[in-house]
Parts: C-alpha cells; sequence; structure tokens
C-alpha cells in the first residue's frame, strides 16, 4: 500500500501528478466538511504537504496519531506549530535556496517598479495621458542611494548582491555582524537601519520574536521619502503602523508582497497610490516552482526510505 499522505492546499498539476504516484494522496483542501474529511479518510496519515503560508497547526497535528513529518512547499514555516510538531518527535522541512534568487529578483523589481512608477507610467501611455497631458511626472532615482536589509540571511545577501549593481550604499541588520558582508555596514538597531536608508528591504525569516519588528517607529525613521520593500512575512510588520504612515505621509510609499490575511487584504490598501501591491508570488517562476516541488517530494521520499532528510528544520 502507498504511504497516506495530506495535502493541505494545491500544488500545481506536475507535482500533483508525482506526489500520486508515491502516495495515496488526500487532498484537505477539496473538503467542504476538514474535520469530517479528516475522520473519514485520513486517519492514517503519516505525512503532511503544505505550502509556507498554510502550515500546519497544532489543532490539525493534534487529528494525525500517526503524523511522521510535515514538508513546507515553501522556505518559511512560521505557520507550522514547531512546539506540537517537537513533542511527538515530528520531523518538519522546508525549501531553502531553491527560490531564493527568485524572491530577491522581484525585491529589486518592486524597487525599481515603485520608485520610476511604472504601474502609473503604463496606465499613463494606455489612457492617452501621455497624448493629451504630455510627459508623465518625475519619480525617483534608484542608482546610487542608500539602501538597508533587515536580515541577511540567504535572500537578504541576494538582494544585497542586486543593489551593489546600482552603486547603491548598502547596510544591514541582523542578530549579529556576518562575515560574509564585505562592504557593507552594520548596525544593530532596526530603527537606526531605516533612518539610514531609502530604500528598506525586509527579508528576514518569521518567528514570535521578529513579530512587528517593522515597528511604527521604523516606518516612521524611514520617513517621508522612504520605501518599504517586504518579500518576507506580513507578520514582520506592524500593518496598522504602516498603513496610517503611508496615508498621513510619515512613510513616502511602499512595495509589497505579502499581507495580514491574504488574500483578502486590507481595503486600505487599495485606496492609496503609494503602495505597489502584489500576489504572493516572488518565488512565482516556473522553474523555481518546480524546484521547490522537487525538494518536498525528496524530503518525503528520504523520510519513507529512513534516509538523512535533505533540508531538516527539525
Amino acid at each position: 500500500m502507498k504511504p497516506q499522505i495530506l495535502v493541505i492546499g494545491p500544488y500545481p498539476e506536475w507535482d500533483m501528478l508525482e506526489l500520486e504516484k508515491s502516495y495515496d494522496v488526500k487532498k484537505l483542501y477539496e473538503a467542504s466538511d476538514r474535520d469530517a474529511f479528516i475522520e473519514g479518510e485520513a486517519k492514517q496519515v503519516t505525512a503532511i504537504a503544505t505550502r509556507g503560508e498554510l502550515g500546519a497547526s497544532a489543532e490539525l497535528i493534534a487529528k494525525l496519531p500517526n503524523l511522521k513529518i510535515v514538508s513546507v512547499y515553501g522556505v518559511g514555516y512560521d505557520a507550522v506549530n514547531l512546539d506540537a510538531c517537537r513533542e511527538r518527535g515530528i520531523r518538519v522541512t522546508n525549501t531553502p535556496d531553491v527560490l531564493t534568487n527568485d524572491v530577491a529578483d522581484l525585491g529589486a523589481a518592486m524597487m525599481l517598479c515603485q520608485s520610476r512608477g511604472m504601474i502609473g507610467a503604463e496606465q499613463w501611455v494606455k489612457d492617452g495621458s501621455w497624448a493629451a497631458k504630455g510627459l508623465y511626472p518625475l519619480k525617483r532615482k534608484v542608482w546610487g542611494r542608500k539602501a538597508g536589509v533587515l536580515g541577511l540571511g540567504r535572500i537578504g545577501f541576494e538582494v544585497a548582491k542586486r543593489l551593489r549593481g546600482f552603486d547603491m550604499d548598502i547596510a544591514y541588520s541582523d542578530v549579529s555582524e556576518k562575515s560574509y558582508a564585505e562592504g557593507m555596514t552594520y548596525t544593530a538597531d532596526p530603527v537606526a537601519l531605516a533612518a539610514h536608508s531609502d530604500f528598506l528591504f525586509v527579508t528576514l525569516a518569521a518567528s514570535a520574536a521578529t513579530r512587528h519588528i517593522v515597528s511604527k517607529d521604523v516606518i516612521e525613521a524611514l520617513g517621508p521619502e522612504g520605501m518599504l520593500i517586504n518579500i518576507s512575512r506580513a507578520s514582520n510588520i506592524d500593518e496598522t503602523a504602516l498603513l496610517d504612515a503611508l496615508e498621513n505621509g510619515k512613510l513616502g510609499s511602499a512595495a509589497l508582497d505579502v499581507f495580514e490575511g491574504e488574500p483578502k487584504l486590507d481595503p486600505r490598501f487599495l485606496k492609496l497610490d503609494n503602495v505597489l501591491l502584489q500576489p504572493h508570488h516572488a518565488s512565482g517562476t516556473i522553474e523555481t516552482r518546480k524546484a521547490m516541488g522537487k525538494l518536498v517530494r525528496d524530503n518525503l521520499a528520504a523520510h519513507f526510505a529512513g534516509q538523512p532528510l535533505p533540508t531538516p528544520v527539525i
């Protein structure tokens, strides 16, 4: 018999086809009554395949007495209840590295797009404003300005590498100085980092310790000419303080790929003309999503074969 796995949310078709070759796949996302589905269809589940933003709650884990592993499609695992997993010796894996460069690319692209007003500029052409009103309003340059990277891990470092191409003055903040941060200025205080920066990139992993690390003080230190770019997790930013600052001019602009309660984001965002909104797709390329799916399957295969896990979290 094939091992029984529970898939929390849909994957691309190419991943589902591969999973179904090796496993008895139970699709929780198709169930109208999740509790009844688990009780009736998923009693023998030994593995969960989930996405980073969906995770696996303590409540769900408790309903799966035979669960041995949670394989996360994504680098973030903050939505998985790690304490519940540790208590029962359940392994957790994620998909680091394979998505790093695409996420960094989108962060740099959002900075350029928002700073140069490219979305509005395209509309200026399409709606006839260029012909009727003349030149598009002037925007702000990117090259040669100051950037801050909050969290110099894999993704933050790749962002910084891209920013060097724009001859930017780069500073970073992390729990400690990094030996690989050559040519970058270290500051331990996120407020001081924001005060230094024209562009502040949020790239750190999310945890209880980092919740709202981008606080009202950090946002206001970035200032009315500054831009906040978030390609990490929404919980790292005090979203209410961010919206207030965008509305009252205490922050110049923002470019965001993640939101509290997504995809049902706060409607206040939709009324702003100084924010670039993206649908949590920083890793959303065909090449990277295929690599992520393969790593999810590789972790599951290693577990069921009794081999070392390629990318364990715990």
